[in-house]
């Protein structure tokens, strides 16, 4: 008669970069470990972003395999990249659950920006964003945000050179619909045992939550704020942003209002001009208005089409007369000119067009 052994335990592995630092040296101590060696581990997911237990170098092999044992790093990997002409590039993304989200490189004569996504889709269908029409799958974690500036960080040392100098939260998502895992990652990335970016480079941006936008500035979170306008009454934000229904912009000039208030901080207006909707000069009045409420700046975008949508980007003599309103009326305004026009630029759109390639 044979005799059956007991099957060996199987330890459920869980995500290291989710265990705070009292946690893991608590879990050091447990297995026989120096309490020391939780910090080693920290520094090494975070300060020298490890994708690996086996890059931990300075660390013991017996060591790294009772990590291995008891833990994942579910880090962020380039399924997928293209380069456009103007020198943007445009990555996918992949999650360890198989999730594509989007991350953009913009180069710039004098700054290099991180454009990150927040969510896998977004729940606020806005009708001029590929991502809107997309189903919000989850959440990212602090750390999936964090991955996707490092990984931009080194495409842009690859291909340029230079070090990455500013980061906007404008990719897929909602950034305050994912408040705390927004927030840990604008902590982890300006912490001096993260990546130890300036905060003033770090530009979060919302379509317009208004007690979220009150919640940054009671918790003096270290990021600047871009509010995405895209249309300056009511009756036209409702029309292409349902978020608008909920959130007026009355009750928007309050939140803003009150932010500024407690941070002392500018505020960014967001303003795709968009032909033959909100790109006259009857349109930039009613933006002047909004200009006034605190101390800002206003970005005129130019628009990158997308298939589910019937907008198309302003004649370049309309967002130029646009500009030029604002500006002699003493508003600080800049155009953003569309890149990656020859590419998936627009957002959402790799990331649709790999899922629909899985």
């Amino acid at each position: 008669m044979l005799l059956e052994l007991p099957l060996a335990p199987v330890i459920k592995k869980r995500d290291i970069r989710k265990t705070s630092p009292d946690e893991l040296k608590a879990f050091m101590v447990e297995h026989g470990e120096k309490p020391f060696r939780a910090k080693q581990v920290q520094e090494w997911l975070w300060k020298n972003t490890a994708a690996t237990f086996e890059e931990m170098n300075n660390i013991s092999v017996a060591t790294r395999e009772l990590l291995d044992q008891h833990f994942v790093i579910n880090g962020v990997t380039v399924q997928n990249k293209q380069l456009s002409n103007d020198g943007t590039i445009k990555s996918a993304f992949k999650l360890y659950d198989g999730n594509v989200v989007e991350g953009v490189l913009i180069p710039h004569d004098t700054r290099m920006t991180a454009c990150i996504s927040s969510q896998v889709g977004c729940s606020l269908t806005c009708k001029f964003c590929a991502t809107g029409y997309m189903d919000r799958k989850r959440n990212l974690d602090a750390a999936e945000i964090y991955d996707q500036v490092v990984r931009i960080r080194e495409q842009c040392e690859a291909q340029y050179g230079t070090p990455l100098t500013n980061i906007v939260y404008m990719g897929m998502g909602e950034p305050l619909l994912n408040y705390a895992n927004v927030v840990e990652s604008v902590r982890r990335i300006t912490a001096p045992d993260g990546l130890n970016m300036a905060p003033r480079r770090i530009t979060i941006s919302t379509a317009g939550i208004a007690k979220m936008i009150k919640k940054l500035a009671d918790d003096d979170v270290k990021a600047n704020l871009a509010l995405s306008l895209h249309a300056p009454t009511d009756a036209k934000r409702n029309e292409i942003m349902p978020i608008n229904e909920a959130n007026s912009l009355a009750a928007l000039k309050e939140a803003l209002q009150y932010y500024h208030q407690k941070t002392g901080r500018k505020v960014t207006y967001e303003y795709i001009v968009f032909e033959n909707f909100n790109d006259e000069l009857e349109d930039a009045a009613e933006l002047l208005k909004i200009a006034k409420w605190l101390p800002c700046k206003v970005n005129l975008i130019e628009y990158n089409p997308i298939e589910n949508a019937a907008y198309q980007n302003a004649e370049a003599d309309k967002i130029t007369a646009f500009h030029k309103f604002l500006a002699d009326r003493g508003v600080q305004t800049n155009i953003r000119r569309s890149r990656g026009k020859d590419i998936d630029a627009a957002c959402g759109q790799l990331a649709v067009k790999e899922k629909a390639a899985a």
